[in-house]
């Protein structure tokens, strides 16, 4: 296995770039010193050449907590829905969210492409066209959310069908993903100004706009859905417009920050870029949609054993989404990492900043997989009073706790191979572990019951993550271009 070489570039003018004032002699505040995050936009230095476990942290951190920001917004959410809706209301959002999945998978296509495009173009100290790519992305997360809600739209009627819910759950369900996709368009134009900030290292400022957002919904959540303070009673809608209209309102912010930092140029769509970003991202993105699929038709299997069962499936979801955003958090700072690195040439630490982020992401995990084992019963009743679904969901907690000491590699070294823009092989890896579990789970539910279905969801899950752990150690990646 060959390793890039091992010396950072040490330059003192910029070298070519198609935007004449990005030519210019750099200066002492260019942010070449070791800056990781700034108030501004994070340099590449100290990922390149400093402290790796440092950069790593300072970029990982700001992910983290974004991250948990909107995990905490899910889990809130999860509450008003489960204490005022009822175990129907419950089961409705977590099956509305297999199609969510969906939804935030083709988003992705855009922010893992952007990421690993635009990371590569600031490692090669060539900023101008960073801005022009995440400018374009832009333009097609806009496009293509649209595009998003308008067949969408069409198609709710069909999505609960198509997954066997109880009528109750299904006309629930219906109203929240409807709601929801009106908002598509600000939702992915969302991923690609995040991207937009990540791909150069800042991770602090989708934060604070994130914060902001949370805060917000968090008061207007409840609001909405119970209707209060003059506020329409929206009942479960009320959830999503929550959701919609706070994050539309910091995608318009954002667009702005990164405007005002020179970090996106907004122009004519360049084709080749754009073919760069889908052909980086969309196999990320099948495997997100590949996934939805399955846990949609995973629902028909979980439906016979009753509402309790399809509630439990969506709590331990929203439990195990605590560690689950951590790591992607992770993988985030990981992405970023191995892009500029490769385009500084330094495979070497491309290499090393995948396992430093799978390092750090562990720790998490320990300690959710303690809390599932230990009190399974009080993480579930905190989302519900319904005793039967808190003792199913203890049950699912309790079996899936063996899969979250491994859940963090899976997520970071997928997010790392898609740094390198090397998407194809996880795809193919992940897709076929998640397809056995339609057949894994319909077998095990016969003689085990809805416990077979827990168990087949651990296992393939511990599959999945030794698969990326393989292909990352493999080091095929270092040889993809961009």
């Amino acid at each position: 296995m060959t390793a890039g070489p091992s010396h950072a570039p040490s330059v003192s003018t910029r070298p070519p770039d198609p935007d004449p004032a990005a030519a210019l002699p750099l200066g002492s505040r260019e942010g070449l010193a070791p800056v990781a995050v700034t108030a501004e936009h994070a340099a590449v230095e100290l990922v390149t050449a400093g402290d790796l476990p440092r950069a790593i942290r300072r970029i990982a951190l700001p992910a983290v907590a974004s991250n948990l920001l909107m995990t905490l917004f899910a889990s809130v959410d999860a509450y008003w829905v489960g204490t005022r809706v009822g175990a129907a209301g419950l089961a409705a959002v977590s099956t509305a969210i297999f199609w969510v999945w969906m939804i935030v998978a083709l988003a992705e296509m855009v922010g893992v492409g952007v990421t690993a495009v635009a990371a590569r173009r600031h490692g090669e100290r060539r900023r101008a066209e960073a801005a022009r790519v995440v400018g374009d992305a832009l333009l097609l997360a806009l496009a293509l959310g649209t595009l998003v809600a308008v067949v969408g739209a069409h198609l709710v009627p069909w999505l609960f069908a198509v997954m066997h819910t109880p009528p109750d759950v299904s006309a629930l369900g219906r109203a929240y993903l409807a709601t929801y996709l009106l908002g598509a368009p600000l939702l992915y134009g969302f991923f690609a100004v995040d991207a937009g900030f990540r791909a150069a290292g800042d991770t602090r400022t989708p934060f604070v706009l994130l914060a902001a957002s949370v805060a917000v919904t968090l008061v207007l959540d409840p609001l909405l859905i119970l209707g209060a303070w003059g506020l329409p009673r929206l009942g479960i809608a009320g959830a999503a417009v929550a959701t919609v209209a706070t994050r539309g309102a910091v995608f318009l912010m954002g667009v702005a920050i990164l405007h005002r930092r020179g970090l996106v140029r907004v122009g004519r769509p360049r084709t080749a870029t754009v073919a760069a970003i889908c052909r980086v991202g969309l196999p990320t993105a099948l495997t997100g949609s590949f996934f939805s699929i399955i846990y949609v038709l995973l629902t028909r299997t979980t439906t016979h054993f009753g509402t309790p069962a399809l509630a439990a499936l969506g709590l331990g979801h929203r439990v195990e989404s605590w560690l689950y955003m951590m790591a992607v958090g992770f993988g985030a700072a990981a992405a970023a990492a191995v892009g500029q690195n490769l385009g500084a040439g330094r495979a070497d630490r491309a290499a090393r900043a995948g396992w430093v982020s799978v390092g750090y992401a562990l720790l998490p995990a320990f300690v959710l997989a303690a809390l599932m084992l230990a009190v399974p019963a009080t993480l579930a009743g905190a989302f519900t009073r319904d005793a039967v679904v808190v003792a199913e969901t203890a049950r699912y907690l309790r079996i899936a706790a063996v899969a979250q000491l491994v859940l963090c590699v899976e997520v970071v070294l997928e997010g790392a191979l898609g740094g390198a823009g090397d998407t194809v092989p996880p795809m193919l890896a992940s897709t076929t572990l998640t397809a056995s579990r339609l057949p894994l789970a319909a077998w095990s539910a016969a003689r085990w019951g809805v416990v077979g279905i827990w168990w087949t969801i651990t296992l393939t899950a511990v599959a999945r993550a030794v698969a990326m752990a393989l292909l990352w150690r493999s080091g095929r990646w270092r040889h993809r271009s961009l």
